[in-house]
């Protein structure tokens, strides 16, 4: 299962209101590597997505990532480290008025590029949740 994140962040990753998130990075970052039913996540030579582009606004921060199942996922979203940028999430990045997550299930083996990603982004915010991108709250089972 594969899955978009995306999350507009109130100033540039350099900016001291940012620090204490980009601080945080490389520490969840192994937690999610190390994360159960953890298969790829993207990321620079550096190891981290923050400075990919993947938008016109330079604010727009992506995360992408593939994972064994949807269990495997939420676990690392609800249940890790993770859940303290989560707690925290209000004092680096702006409320999103669209959808800013989207899931779908990929073929074993298959990573996603980013354009393939916004696709799925693109289309759960005009459609909602369906088999083609979902939402925690309203998932899909994988194709038979």
């Amino acid at each position: 299962m594969a899955q978009i994140n995306i999350a507009k962040s109130r100033a540039t990753r350099d900016s001291e209101i940012m620090k204490g998130f980009i601080d945080r990075l490389d520490e969840i970052n192994r937690v999610a590597d190390n994360s159960p039913g953890f298969i790829w996540r993207l990321q620079t030579d550096e190891g981290d997505a923050t400075t990919i582009q993947a938008f016109d606004d330079p604010l727009l921060l992506v995360n992408m990532s593939v994972w064994e199942d949807i269990d495997s996922l939420k676990s690392f979203v609800y249940k890790s480290l993770h859940v303290e940028l989560i707690q925290d999430r209000d004092a680096w990045f702006k409320k999103m008025r669209e959808s800013h997550q989207a899931l779908w299930w990929v073929p074993e083996g298959h990573l996603p590029c980013v354009n393939e990603a916004k696709e799925k982004l693109g289309y759960l915010q005009a459609n909602g949740p369906s088999e083609v991108a979902f939402t925690f709250s309203k998932s899909f089972a994988p194709p038979i």
